[in-house]
């Protein structure tokens, strides 16, 4: 097979983590149609290995600098962003809704691990390449975003705890 054969077999699996990072159908397409356009222009940087790691790196990045720029925009304006559109009714269900919702409602660091390890059954290690962070921090990550999907999606609060205190307990 040829690059680009390999690389036309991998956008089913970019476009699915560019839909769960943005939560946006169009947003998601511009940031596959993004990754795409970089990798066929670097082809040539590319070494024989671990396709998908290599597109999940450069998506991963333009990913961040998009977030870092609506960031640096809003600091600068001092406008709010506006909000995101309500996602249109679908026939996949209640339960799918929820986990979309759960998976938006974590932090990005975590819904990244959770989803390239579980959704694109990625090593540890592939996972700290793309997202540039030792593996024992992967492993941290997927850890607290697998927790509070559980709880959120079980109805618990978002937050550690419901009244704001710690479960910490003082020992003497």
């Amino acid at each position: 097979m040829s690059f680009q054969d390999d690389l036309l077999a991998e956008i089913p699996r970019l476009r699915r983590y560019a839909r769960a990072l943005t939560g946006d159908a169009a947003r998601a397409d511009d940031l596959v149609q993004d990754t795409l356009e970089r990798a066929l222009g670097r082809w040539r940087l590319w070494r024989p290995g671990n396709l998908r790691a290599w597109l999940m790196t450069m998506m991963h990045n333009l990913f961040i600098n998009e977030v870092r720029a609506v960031s640096a925009v809003e600091y600068r304006d001092g406008a709010e962003l506006p909000e995101r559109p309500a996602r249109p009714p679908q026939d996949d269900g209640l339960e799918l809704r929820d986990l979309e919702r759960a998976l938006q409602a974590l932090p990005a660091e975590q819904r990244e691990v959770l989803l390239l390890i579980g959704l694109e059954d990625l090593t540890y290690e592939d996972v700290a390449r793309i997202t540039g962070v030792p593996v024992g921090t992967v492993m941290s990550r997927l850890s607290r975003a697998r927790g509070r999907l559980r709880g959120l999606l079980s109805g618990a609060s978002p937050h550690p705890t419901s009244s704001g205190r710690s479960h910490l307990r003082i020992v003497k």
